[in-house]
């Protein structure tokens, strides 16, 4: 299992964060996700065949690019 913690710029309250988590919990492999809005950061576990690359893709695709 992996564990990172993404921030992103663009988190601006609680409602973001539930999205983000909404999007990543959907993806096969995602263990958990938590988030900040407060440090605009969101902390995703994951396992195989989840890859960080994954997460930053999707992130993106999702409008909440991650700056880290």
């Amino acid at each position: 299992m992996e564990k990172y913690t993404f921030t992103i710029p663009n988190i601006s309250c609680g409602h973001c964060v539930m999205a983000i988590k909404n999007e990543l919990t959907e993806i096969e492999g995602i263990i958990n996700v938590d988030g900040d809005p407060d440090l605009k950061t969101v902390t995703v576990e994951w396992e195989v065949p989840v890859t960080r690359d994954l997460i930053i893709e999707t992130l993106k695709e999702i409008n909440y690019p991650a700056s880290s």
